[in-house]
């Protein structure tokens, strides 16, 4: 067996896995505990029915045992009152008697309030978390979400018109349930998901006999309930204050940072990043990952899974030169999230599980592609030296930062290198390519710079130098300007008899 295909057991799951762990052929989820949605709830309604029933039986015990108690004392009572002189009757005779039936009414409310805390919602929900100051959103995420929320309820009332009367109704009920759930927010987070489960399921059943078994039609009502919903209901139902959410975002971002010098040989992804389209499908891919935090609607956030699931099926499409298998759907998808890091993935997983559409996640492409987004967050959680072929001391330097891996391409085992390798990344050489010319575009400019200042000086210094070199001129040959007389063309002048005969002046008399 070839080191490639031990290391790829390390990370193998079979589909099967995948599925409800009923066997009812449904995906199944981690956070589920590998249930399907219909059979966690089944299983929820069992737990909690048979959590009623324990319930009622220890009050039962527990009023049993105290009426049992009560007879014993009052028959000792009656007794020694009969051997006892009698007393005056209406005042020494009703004080024992009156402590014990305040006693009693006393132990029958403690017992009777311990039973409805039973069944109290706010039994189940844990202590709410301190709000840290600075957490209020800025007003300019506040006006976007305010126009979001107007906008879905515009297009929901403007879809709901297409149905007439039926439409009136479910805008009506989805109304009344949003009212419902705004004065539930001392609820925990399995509470509230079973409101908007139940909600979901009633819906869908009236809807069904409405549109006599089309569930294509359902589908499409249920999709824009879901968005109306859950847009009204995401402040207060996403990552709620009586959860640790916020806490398994925290150690699932800093397990990703500490796993930084996970590679894609280690992983032994079938992608390869120096083909440009593949490498362009890699950067869609980590976009939509990390997109998925700023929908608000759970089938928002799966179609960011979705886009990006499809992206690295592309991208080892055209490495392989061949359809993509599920094998190697898996250790892609979990490289391109230790890439991407995104930003509050168990609350966007939690919150889908919660809240999407069930239907949604039990069948079709987007509750495979969720099911391996979960498989992908369990095994970053989990991933240890093993996983990547590692040996135990490799992995605690690499983690460390003690040591950085480096793949050596003839012997196929992984070695220490100082420095890092370069990036092999087209993407990333082209970045650095794009830096080195922009450094040479500033050296150059300082150098032009430094030249029109030199130039800008040579000019102001140049009109004195050449006003110095004027005055040199002057003072060494000074100019000297002689008189001169001009006399008439006709005057008698003993010179004009030398000129020859043509010039000569000649006289007329008048």
């Amino acid at each position: 067996m070839s080191q490639r295909t031990e290391r790829r057991g390390g990370i193998h799951v079979d589909q099967s896995d995948l599925l409800c762990k009923k066997g009812c052929g449904y995906y199944g989820n981690a956070g589920w505990l590998g249930l399907c949605s219909k059979c966690w709830r089944e299983e929820y309604q069992r737990v909690r029915q048979k959590q009623i029933q324990d319930d009622w039986a220890l009050a039962e015990k527990l009023q049993r045992e105290e009426e049992a108690a009560y007879a014993s004392s009052h028959g000792a009572q009656t007794q020694s009152q009969s051997t006892a002189p009698q007393p005056h009757p209406g005042h020494a005779s009703l004080g024992p008697f009156s402590k014990f039936e305040e006693k009693k009414t006393n132990e029958k409310t403690r017992k009777v309030t311990t039973v409805k805390k039973f069944f109290s919602p706010s039994s189940r929900t844990a202590p709410k978390k301190e709000t840290p100051e600075g957490k209020t959103p800025s007003p300019s995420v506040s006006r976007r979400a305010s126009f979001d929320t107007d906008q879905v309820t515009k297009d929901f009332a403007d879809f709901l018109k297409s149905l007439q009367k039926p439409g009136r109704e479910i805008q009506k009920q989805c109304r009344a349930f949003i009212v419902n759930m705004s004065g539930k927010k001392d609820l925990g987070a399995d509470e509230l998901s079973e409101c908007v489960q139940d909600f979901y399921q009633n819906l869908a059943d009236r809807l069904m006999g409405h549109f006599k078994g089309s569930s294509e039609s359902v589908e499409q009502v249920m999709d824009q309930v879901e968005k109306y919903i859950m847009t009204r209901l995401y402040k207060s139902v996403f990552c709620p204050e009586t959860t640790d959410d916020e806490k398994k975002d925290l150690a699932t971002q800093n397990r990703i940072r500490a796993l930084h010098w996970v590679t894609i040989e280690m992983l032994c992804v079938s992608m390869d990043e120096e083909i440009p389209e593949v490498s362009e499908n890699v950067v869609k891919a980590i976009t939509d990952v990390i997109e998925m935090d700023s929908k608000r609607v759970p089938r928002d956030k799966l179609g960011c899974i979705t886009r990006c699931s499809k992206q690295i099926f592309s991208a080892i499409r055209i490495t392989k030169n061949e359809p993509a298998s599920a094998d190697d759907f898996l250790p892609a998808l979990i490289y391109i999230v230790l890439k991407a890091n995104p930003p509050r993935l168990q609350s966007n997983i939690l919150y889908i599980t919660r809240f999407c559409n069930p239907s949604r996640l039990m069948t079709g492409e987007d509750g495979y592609y969720f099911t391996n987004l979960c498989c992908a967050a369990a095994f970053i959680e989990k991933l240890d030296a093993q996983s990547l072929n590692l040996s135990p001391e490799e992995f605690e330097r690499y983690m460390s930062g003690q040591a950085s891996p480096r793949c050596n391409s003839s012997e196929g085992d992984w070695t220490r290198a100082e420095p890092p390798p370069a990036p092999v990344n087209p993407v990333l050489a082209q970045l650095n390519h794009n830096l080195e010319v922009l450094s040479g575009l500033s050296s150059r400019q300082d150098t032009l710079m430094e030249a029109a200042q030199s130039l800008q000086a040579d000019l102001l210094s140049w009109p004195g130098s050449v006003q110095r070199e004027v005055d040199d001129v002057l003072a060494k040959y000074p100019l000297e300007v002689l008189s001169r007389t001009v006399s008439a063309i006709d005057d008698n002048d003993v010179d004009n008899d030398n000129l020859p005969p043509p010039l000569t002046p000649q006289v007329f008399a008048g």
